[in-house]
């Protein structure tokens, strides 16, 4: 295991050197540095430009217990192929499954000055059972994604959606969905719904979402947003219907979803950050949609052999598939120091970091053959990271205690790596 995540770390720290290496040779030494910067930035997003399309590097490679390696392409249109409609799409392939997944979608853009688009897509891909996601975050990339490297709970889904997304005020941004799914677990899974066990299901989803940023500084302009300054807390408030015979859909469940984040200080100087996220599920929800509180700790006997990458914000102690909650509250607390100024390129930072879970669930007998538990005692862990000690990579150390320590020792530590790097 550990050799497999050391060879997986250097092709991802490859890729990413040939990027960089890639990005300064394009260039002839006398042309403007700010397309350097621009070209910089735009990878740092997760796209590498082109004329018309730009390609969306998050599918190039990733690795996970279920597809083994991954890899594929995505493209997305740009402005210079218009800036009224939009095309993007996605195929990859799974080494270890032996199956491809792909997306197709694309957008029109109903109003420049409130940055209003209507979007539509079809899917046929995975999904990590237990995640809850904001439809107003968007695309989010990382070079490098930890916790995919252990996850090998997913769900393959068929999914066709409609929505919108709409810019309400400068601080204010909304988005709404309409999704139908057709969603088949990888593992053995049923849910007793009427005296049945249902295996194999269909949902038809209703999302509302708000993403509210008070303090940022956000112009609309003829061209769309255009954020100045970002600031805290954001709040983000999410609420999913499931119609019950609607296109067929099996399950009738409300869900609500609430997150906040805050920060004080400066990057460059002394930093705390707080993160509180809450959601919860009312009526018959299958197992895909309920939550389970972002763990990255893999069952394995010893601390070196669960020794892999910690998360950016995922409880390292806590194993995957452990607990599983239709109601839960995590708050997560982190202080970084000001970074050490070893030499101008070489500065290493400290990191403190305290993690709190609660849940629990009405219901768990509902869930056939599949065991976990829930959060209702209470899960706590603490502990350090020092980042940056080479070529991005630092040390992680945490402590898991409270309500779920466990009987050994060794089983409530969690020691690994983390990579940060930033272009």
């Amino acid at each position: 295991m550990i050799k497999r995540n050391i060879l997986f770390f250097f092709i991802v720290c490859t890729t990413l050197l040939q990027a960089q290496s890639f990005s300064k040779e394009i260039f002839e030494p006398k042309q403007d540095s700010i397309k350097k910067r621009l070209l910089l930035k735009s990878i740092g997003n997760g796209y590498f430009p082109t004329k018309y399309f730009n390609f969306d590097l998050r599918y190039l490679i990733k690795y996970n217990q279920y597809e083994g390696i991954r890899t594929g392409l995505g493209l997305i249109t740009n402005d210079a192929f218009s800036e009224k409609y939009r095309i993007n799409g996605y195929s990859v392939y799974g080494f270890r499954d032996h199956r491809f997944k792909y997306s197709i979608g694309g957008g029109f853009r109903l109003s420049s000055k409130t940055d209003t688009w209507l979007n539509v897509s079809y899917t046929d891909d995975l999904q990590e059972t237990g995640s809850a996601n904001f439809i107003t975050d968007g695309r989010s990339f990382q070079f490098f994604e930890p916790r995919l490297l252990n996850i090998d709970l997913f769900h393959k889904h068929i999914t066709k959606t409609i929505g919108i997304e709409h810019q309400l005020t400068p601080e204010l941004q909304t988005e709404t969905e309409f999704a139908v799914s057709k969603i088949n677990p990888t593992y053995s899974y049923g849910y007793v719904l009427d005296h049945q066990v249902i295996q194999h299901f269909n949902l038809s989803t209703a999302k509302i979402a708000f993403q509210w940023s008070p303090f940022d500084d956000v112009q609309l302009t003829d061209t769309g947003l255009n954020e100045t300054k970002e600031g805290f807390p954001k709040f983000t408030l999410q609420y999913t219907k499931s119609l019950k015979d609607v296109f067929g859909s099996d399950f009738a469940f409300s869900k609500l979803d609430f997150r906040t984040m805050y920060q004080i200080g400066t990057k460059n100087s002394h930093l705390s950050e707080i993160i509180l996220v809450s959601g919860v599920a009312n009526g018959n929800t299958p197992l895909s949609h309920l939550y389970h509180a972002y763990p990255n700790n893999i069952t394995k006997e010893t601390i070196l052999q669960r020794f892999s990458v910690a998360g950016l914000n995922s409880f390292e102690t806590m194993f995957f598939n452990e607990f599983f909650s239709d109601k839960f509250t995590t708050l997560q607390f982190k202080h970084f120091f000001k970074p050490f100024d070893v030499s101008l390129r070489y500065k290493p930072q400290l990191v403190l970091i305290t993690r709190l879970a609660f849940g629990d669930m009405e219901q768990p007998e509902k869930h056939q053959n599949i065991t976990f538990g829930t959060l209702n005692k209470g899960y706590t862990e603490s502990g350090f990271e020092i980042n940056k000690l080479l070529f991005g990579f630092g040390l992680s150390f945490t402590y898991r205690y409270g309500g779920y320590h466990l009987p050994e020792f060794s089983d409530n530590v969690a020691f690994k790596f983390t990579f940060n790097v930033s272009l």
